[in-house]
């Protein structure tokens, strides 16, 4: 368990959740310098990290490998704020087990929570613990798309994992069509909220899900994955992967963010001019296929032109339990640093967030607006 408590046990605590973090660039610093301000603000504050920080050159077959990032950028993240960060992604294991284990100790060593993955499937399922006023938040992250070449076992090292069957029965890899959550997934998540809710009066449930690049669209297992969360005793459930936010919806009074879009992500790994010919591959193929021309202005972070928008989760967990949730509208700057929105830009992402919940086939939703946040009803 770690976070000291804020000496303020009757003030409701603040809780932020961003989408990926990839962050494999120099100065670090300079790319998390517009969130960073409102992430230092907040008790708690959780980013999923992309890719292993390592020196390693290993590539794991499986998916398009991402290079590992610096070890040395893990502290930026520190400086910026952050308390925790998840693992299970489809990029962690891409080093291999020396990856994780880099990116583990560097972790460890700063004091930054982690959860999702591991030298073997025990400690990749294991729970972060994180202390904030006297009370305990439980954070569990989970991989639902693959590869499964990335999957820890009893004997090797990678990331936590929801089998979701595929509509051919090939193996799960992110460019397969997953189709429905395995029982298999639904018994994982049944047993490991169960076994920390007992320790945490807030369970967060962290799930690497959808379709990457692909406005709006949920995939079929989605809902009924992050809905089985909160049947199983989850408060909170946290979804990123599609490099592109995704609806949000609230389901037993319990605030479901399918998908948190980029926390910040600068990289060279989706250039078409570089020298590793499967990222070069890469980069043109994922633009046939999800029919897509990044800004040319967008070198850091060639995504998706909608991509632009994105949000931090918000959350005020009161001390009699209740949960305030809503998100904080962030515009992507050229070449690909994240700032919070400001003026009709703030709420042109709040309204954008609005459509694609309506175009998901989620519930409507309606943020009230106050200041530069939108709150869920």
């Amino acid at each position: 368990m770690i976070g000291p408590t804020d000496g303020h046990e009757s003030a409701p605590s603040r809780i932020l959740l961003t989408g990926d973090l990839v962050l494999d660039l120099p100065d670090a610093d300079h790319w998390l310098s517009g969130i960073a301000p409102i992430i230092r603000a907040a008790d708690v504050a959780i980013g999923h990290l992309e890719v292993p920080h390592t020196r390693s050159a290993a590539e794991l077959a499986g998916d398009v490998p991402a290079p590992g990032a610096d070890p040395a950028n893990l502290e930026a993240l520190a400086r910026a704020g952050f308390t925790a960060v998840t693992l299970a992604g489809n990029h962690i294991a891409d080093c291999g087990a020396e990856g994780i284990a880099d990116t583990i100790a560097g972790l460890d060593r700063l004091g930054i929570a982690h959860a999702g993955a591991g030298a073997d499937l025990a400690s990749a399922r294991a729970p972060a613990l994180i202390d904030v006023g006297g009370r305990t938040i439980a954070l569990l992250s989970y991989n639902c798309v693959g590869p499964e070449a990335a999957w820890a076992s009893e004997d090797r090292a990678g990331c936590a994992f929801l089998p979701i069957a595929t509509a051919d029965g090939a193996p799960v890899s992110p460019i397969a069509d997953l189709v429905r959550a395995t029982d298999e997934a639904f018994a994982i998540l049944s047993s490991d909220i169960a076994s920390v809710r007992d320790r945490a009066q807030l369970v967060l449930v962290a799930l690497h899900k959808g379709i990457v690049h692909r406005p709006a669209i949920l995939a079929a297992y989605e809902r009924a994955i992050a809905q089985a969360a909160i049947d199983a005793g989850a408060d909170v459930v946290a979804g990123h992967h599609a490099h592109i936010l995704r609806g949000i919806e609230v389901y037993r009074g319990r605030p479901i963010y399918h998908g948190l879009g980029n926390g910040c992500v600068v990289t060279r790994a989706l250039s078409p001019n570089q020298d590793h010919a499967a990222r070069r591959e890469w980069a043109e193929r994922r633009k046939r296929l999800f029919g897509f021309e990044p800004d040319p202005a967008y070198e850091y972070a060639p995504f998706h032109p909608e991509a632009v928008n994105a949000m931090v989760a918000s959350l005020t967990w009161h001390r009699d339990g209740r949960i305030e949730a809503g998100v904080i509208p962030v515009h992507v700057e050229p070449p690909g640093r994240p700032v919070p929105a400001q003026g009709e830009r703030s709420g042109a992402v709040l309204d954008y967030v609005e459509a694609i919940t309506r175009t998901a086939g989620l519930p409507p939703l309606q943020l009230r607006r106050e200041g530069r946040v939108g709150l869920l009803p």
